[in-house]
């Protein structure tokens, strides 16, 4: 899941390029269809540079990945009710600590994702509404199969905005609030949100 994931997550890298600081007026298909067409050049292109400086792909995926996601949603979805009592400050300075995690732990994963993997974009299906829609992708990886990751968007005055990624049917929001949710229950979210910025929280694969 984690090269998954980071495949995904550069994806999004490929989108948002163009985009960083206005409008999206695209849907969501479209953001992902245009963003497959030029993510493996991309990549290509800086893998060397990338390779050698690790932390400059992350200081890459950062400053681009971000503006198509909106990662305060995200946050409210993954504490669930234990963040109902949370205010707009401490839910700003989680949602940044979990969003950095995320960059942290799977930019460095991109380097695999290599021109053999062919992303396809299905035909919407299922319940989408104007604000709420789900976008079906297949990886094509080099051992031939092919895995669903699937990028759940709504809209917000901005343009769509991506929120969730489902690898195949394991969503990120869900996994993180089982995790991260019963410590903010029983901690608070400030003390949580001080450990993951420290590194000492664990989130599993």
């Amino acid at each position: 899941m984690k090269l998954l994931l980071s495949g995904a997550l550069f994806l999004l890298l490929g989108s948002s390029l163009a985009n960083a600081d206005a409008v999206d007026n695209r849907d969501p298909a479209t953001i992902i269809t245009e963003a497959s067409t030029q993510i493996l050049d991309l990549l290509d292109s800086h893998r060397a540079e990338y390779t050698q400086n690790p932390a400059l792909l992350a200081q890459v995926v950062r400053e681009n990945m971000l503006p198509l996601l909106d990662v305060v949603y995200s946050a409210r979805l993954v504490l669930g009710r234990a963040g109902r009592q949370a205010s707009e400050e401490q839910l700003m300075a989680f949602s940044k600590a979990l969003s950095n995690v995320l960059i942290n732990r799977y930019s460095g994963s991109l380097i695999e994702f290599s021109n053999k993997e062919r992303i396809q974009v299905m035909p919407l299906k299922g319940k989408n509404t104007d604000t709420l829609t789900r976008v079906r992708t297949r990886i094509k990886l080099a051992e031939g199969n092919a895995v669903p990751v699937d990028f759940a968007f709504h809209k917000t005055e901005t343009g769509w905005k991506i929120f969730d990624v489902t690898v195949e049917g394991i969503s990120y929001v869900i996994t993180f609030r089982n995790q991260i949710a019963p410590r903010v229950q029983a901690e608070g979210i400030e003390k949580v949100t001080e450990e993951i910025i420290a590194g000492n929280v664990t989130f599993d694969e």
